[in-house]
């Protein structure tokens, strides 16, 4: 049994055949996780959906509420409108900054779907938290290896010492 690294893919080659799968004839077993490639259409629904949620959960609800306490307060003179644009500019005011608020509220939930999709493991998300590694060459580089690779590289070079 050998192993080698190709790329971001971890190839085990082992005497008997796997069962199923690209590699099938050739005596290879692939790590599942070696092969990063995620679908646009995945990381496109994702997005879509990260959209619409953070809109209808946080961002909508908050610009309202912030509206409608900023529109007490004016009512109830705390706050003064102004003499000659209304209370408008304060409402205005209150709903883009509650909309932003929940926009911004929603990040982390949306970091974690697409965490689950695979992307974004590690410290940092996206590529602007790799210490400016951005640029040609110079993408991302993940460092997962799964149990079972793990194993096999482990009892490769035990096998080859007992030869």
């Amino acid at each position: 049994m050998t192993s080698e690294t190709i790329g971001q893919t971890i190839v085990v080659k082992t005497e008997e055949a796997p069962a199923a799968g690209p590699a099938a004839g050739k005596g290879e077993w692939k790590c599942p996780m070696g092969d990063h490639h995620i679908h646009r259409d995945d990381v496109r629904k994702v997005w879509k959906e990260c959209q619409e949620e953070s809109f209808w959960y946080r961002a909508l609800p908050l610009s309202l509420g912030s509206m409608a306490v900023t529109g007490g307060l004016i009512y109830n003179g705390v706050w003064k409108s102004s003499k000659r644009f209304g209370p408008f500019p304060k409402l205005a005011v209150a709903g883009i900054l509650g909309f932003a608020v929940g926009k911004a509220s929603y990040a982390g939930t949306c970091r974690s779907k697409f965490q689950e999709l695979g992307l974004g493991d590690g410290k940092g998300f996206g590529p602007w938290s790799e210490g400016g590694r951005i640029g040609p060459g110079r993408g991302h580089r993940c460092h997962y290896v799964c149990e079972e690779c793990k194993k096999k590289i482990q009892a490769a070079p035990a096998e080859e010492v007992k030869s």
